[in-house]
This record gives C-alpha cells, structure tokens and sequence, in this order.
C-alpha cells in the first residue's frame, strides 16, 4: 500500500520546486500561498522584472561586499520570494491562507522564515500562517 504524503510536505515540496527558478547567486527561495487547498500563487527571489537578474550578469552586491545574512536588505537587487507570491494574488484571495516557504543555499536546504519587512507584508495580505521545513 502507497502512503500519501502530507499536505504540508506536499505544498512545501512544491515552494521548494518554485525555489528553482530563483536568479539569486546566494540563497534560493520558494513561495507559494494556499487557501482551501488550492495555490492562490507563487514567488521565488529575483531582480524585479525587466532588471538584470544576478544570475545572468554573474556579480552579486552583497557577496562582493561580504554582507552577512540578515542585514542591508536594501541594497539587494532581488525581491523576496514571499513579495513576489503577495503581490501576484488578490487580497480577497490570500485572506485566512497559508504561505509555504522553503530556502536553499546552493543544493543545501536551509532554515526560511521572513525577514521582517515580509512579516508584515504577509500579516497585511490576510495570510494566517507560515510553513517552513521545520514545521514537519
């Protein structure tokens, strides 16, 4: 007999599948959103659109300046992959969902939680809960 998987480890499995297309020479992150069973959208960190994205043009800023993680967000080209899963759905839609987030630092997961900026984002889109790996 075939064990199904969870529903967390389903959704997370699929962040971690979104995480994929990150242009982040760093961490890779995954997002995706989920409400009554259904993806409302997902995001992975990257340059905004029609911006260079790290990836390609091969540099960057925060790995030449050796900026620990954590600090000057600001000067990342990338937008987060949590912003980019908010801003691809309506509010109305994400009211009472659950964001699934995964990270990678090359092929190793790592530990993903919001910065802080993303908390509040997230708190504001009517997103009720955050599901890491560690939630498992």
């Amino acid at each position: 007999m075939r064990t199904r998987e969870s529903k967390k480890a389903r959704y997370l499995r699929i962040a971690a599948e979104v995480a994929r297309g990150s242009t982040c020479l760093r961490r890779q992150y995954g997002a995706i959103i989920v409400r009554e069973d259904e993806i409302i959208a997902t995001g992975y960190n990257g340059a905004p659109r029609g911006d260079a994205n790290c990836c390609d043009v091969g540099t960057c800023w925060r790995i030449q300046n050796n900026i620990p993680h954590g600090e000057r967000y600001e000067m990342c080209v990338a937008v987060h992959a949590e912003m980019n899963a908010i801003i691809s759905a309506a509010r109305r839609d994400m009211i009472g969902s659950t964001l699934y987030l995964v990270g990678f630092d090359g092929e190793n997961p790592i530990k993903a939680e919001p910065c802080a900026i993303c908390a509040k984002l997230i708190k504001n889109a009517g997103i009720k809960e955050v599901i890491t790996v560690e939630d498992l």
